[in-house]
């Protein structure tokens, strides 16, 4: 019981704690109320009964007074009321007003009360239901009178009881299951609220804040989580801006560089082949330097600028068509959808760099890529590029989206790269409501994909 309770969710143990709560206290309630009224009523009509039966036993006394009254004309004559029946015994001989109920119903215990003088009642078990047995002794008579009362229409009524009672019991548990959901929902809403905050926040939108509320246990919770978001806004928008100021700054120096290895590399036919051959080092560390500089200002911006809301309408065919022939790669490559399916609304530029990007990936690692599919699907527009590599393992295929992420064949190899491109991408498609992901290509190597919300048609 504790494991299946272990596994539910906190509300529906709320409900299930508030529903079997109430279930034990109703039946407590219903156990007390129904052993106070079965032993009331029983008490009412026992009381009732042995007063009948005392009346009768009066009523047969007097006939009998009567000189030459025999007692079996006597009992045949009496009618007591509630339909009870009459035993009468005279010396040895039993009489009885029903040829169903004789001296057989009348126990031992009680012929020796009655037979000492005294009155007595004992509860028995007739085939017709219980019953109440009276026994009165009639001294002037010289008699013992018995009344056996059935007990049916009290049982009837303390069966009815039971059958209110328990329908109350049921009800009060509905009720307490009713009132555990009330509870569980009202006491939920405030996490609820912070665990949407918290997902829209890790989201990127960080002037997410909780509402102000008036409720003095969650001053203290609102507050904090409020200045923690304060705090973690204030921290990315300074590493941002501060990756902004190094890369820009170093633009300068950068530049300078550049120049004086292109004056250098204008003079390369006077330089030795030693001398060449440094240079032509120092020329693809330059732009390898720039190229992550480029990177670097485009992440800052990225963490800089809030989630795209709006922005232009873009076709991602038309897009990815313009990339591929700016990179002179083969225009059959491509398999899309007409322009106006995949039309999206975004940042155009940084559209383009993240498709960049990916074409990029694949002519790096891969040897270049193999087929570039631009299709809309469930009211996405999905960008996919494949190429004919090896493919990456499983383990790697997230961690290949984070900054200055590099797989292990790149690193071996000295690929150029600082392992920003898919990071850009997928900080592009966070930024546009979309995702970015990498599987394995249908016909073996790598796909990565680049999905969007597109325009609606």
């Amino acid at each position: 019981m504790k494991g299946a309770l272990g596994s539910r969710g906190l509300r529906s143990r709320i409900v299930v704690g508030s529903a079997v709560g109430a279930l034990l206290v109703s039946v407590v309630l219903v156990t007390t109320t129904w052993l106070l009224a079965r032993s009331y009523l029983l008490d009412q009509r026992e009381a009732s009964l042995v007063r009948q039966a005392f009346a009768d036993a009066n009523v047969l006394g007097s006939r009998l007074a009567t000189v030459g009254t025999e007692v079996g004309d006597v009992v045949a004559e009496l009618t007591p009321s509630n339909g009870a029946d009459v035993v009468v015994r005279s010396g040895d001989a039993w009489y009885s007003s029903s040829l169903d109920v004789g001296a057989r119903y009348v126990p031992a215990d009680l012929r020796s009360i009655v037979g000492e003088g005294s009155a007595g009642t004992v509860r028995l078990d007739t085939p017709e239901g219980p019953a109440l047995l009276v026994g009165v002794p009639i001294s002037s008579a010289g008699v013992d009178y018995y009344e056996l009362a059935p007990l049916t229409e009290l049982q009837q009524v303390l069966r009815t009881l039971a059958v209110v009672l328990g329908a109350g019991a049921l009800a009060a548990t509905a009720a307490g299951a009713a009132f555990g959901g009330w509870a569980s929902r009202r006491a939920l809403q405030p996490l609820e609220q912070v665990a949407g905050a918290a997902t829209r926040i890790a989201g990127g939108e960080l002037t997410t804040r909780l509402p102000p509320t008036e409720d003095p246990d969650l001053l203290a919770i609102v507050a904090g989580f409020n200045s923690m978001v304060d705090a973690l806004a204030a921290r990315i928008e300074r590493d941002a801006r501060f990756v902004g100021d190094v890369s820009h700054e170093l633009r300068s120096p950068l530049t300078g560089v550049v120049t004086s290895v292109e004056v250098l590399a204008a003079r390369r036919a006077e330089l030795s082949p030693r001398a060449d051959q440094a240079l032509s080092l120092v020329e693809g560390e330059l732009a390898r330097f720039r190229q992550m500089l480029d990177d670097l200002l485009a992440l800052a911006r990225l963490d800089g600028a809030p989630p795209s809301d709006s922005g232009v309408p873009v076709s991602m065919t038309a897009l990815v068509r313009e990339v591929l022939a700016a990179g002179g790669y083969d225009g059959e490559l491509l398999h899309a959808d007409p322009d106006d399916a995949t039309t999206v609304s975004g940042d155009k530029n940084a559209l383009e760099r993240a498709v960049r990007n990916l074409l990029d990936n694949a002519g790096r690692h891969a040897g270049g890529p193999t087929a570039v599919h631009v299709q809309r699907r469930d009211g996405a527009v999905l960008v996919s590029v494949d190429d004919g590599g090896p493919g990456v393992p499983v383990e790697d295929r997230e961690r290949v989206f984070e900054r200055f992420a590099r797989g292990p064949r790149a690193a071996r190899r000295s690929l150029p790269g600082a392992g920003l491109g898919l990071a850009i991408v997928a900080e592009t498609a966070s930024r546009h409501g979309g995702a970015a992901w990498c599987s394995a290509a249908p016909g073996g190597g790598a796909r990565f994909s680049l999905s969007v919300p597109g325009c609606a048609r």
